[in-house]
């Protein structure tokens, strides 16, 4: 009878730290981290923990939203624990029991669950669309340095500086110069 965790996050950059500690504090000895999204069907760990689990153990997670991609999938995944005789903790649910009005809770959470995440997937939906209709949008991450600043970094490359020098005199890195040049190149 072991306490397992898992813990996920979408995207590499995020920290799953204040998770794993949350499962730690609840006394999870076995901890499965993940990065990766959770609209994909196919999480490695999730899948390996899900066929370590026997009967007896628990499976605790802090928020419903890093258990399940969906609603349909969430009901599924505990259905299959149940048969299994697992138990299922979401930290801020509580325990989810294998009884009618236990089911019924996890169900509605799922639900709710679900419509939050479709709506935030609405609003920035919503959102792109009325900044796809400025004259100045442009898709994708702000430029880091100014035409300025580019148009001097690539001067000191036209005086006969190397990719590194002027790397080290302007902050911008090499890759960054190397396709500012070719973009420069391509348009002259």
């Amino acid at each position: 009878m072991t306490k397992f965790g898992y813990a996920r996050v979408s995207t590499a950059g995020q920290s799953l730290e204040a998770q794993v500690e949350a499962l730690r504090e609840q006394g999870c000895t076995v901890i499965y981290e993940e990065k990766f999204t959770g609209t994909k069907a196919d999480r490695p760990e999730f899948q390996a923990l899900l066929a370590k689990l026997t009967a007896g153990d628990t499976l605790v997670v802090t928020k419903l939203d890093r258990f399940a991609r969906s609603t349909v999938d969430g009901i599924q995944t505990v259905r299959a624990l149940f048969e299994k005789g697992v138990k299922v903790h979401i930290l801020n649910m509580g325990l989810v029991e294998d009884t009618p009005t236990g089911r019924l809770v996890f169900n509605i959470m799922s639900s709710f669950a679900e419509f939050e995440r479709d709506m935030i997937v609405e609003r920035t939906q919503e959102g792109k669309a009325i900044a796809k209709q400025r004259d100045d949008f442009r898709e994708g991450r702000p430029n880091k340095f100014t035409k300025k600043q580019m148009d001097h970094a690539l001067s000191l490359l036209a005086e006969g500086n190397s990719y590194t020098r002027v790397a080290d005199m302007t902050g911008i890195s090499k890759s960054t110069l190397i396709r500012a040049k070719r973009k420069a190149s391509s348009q002259s």
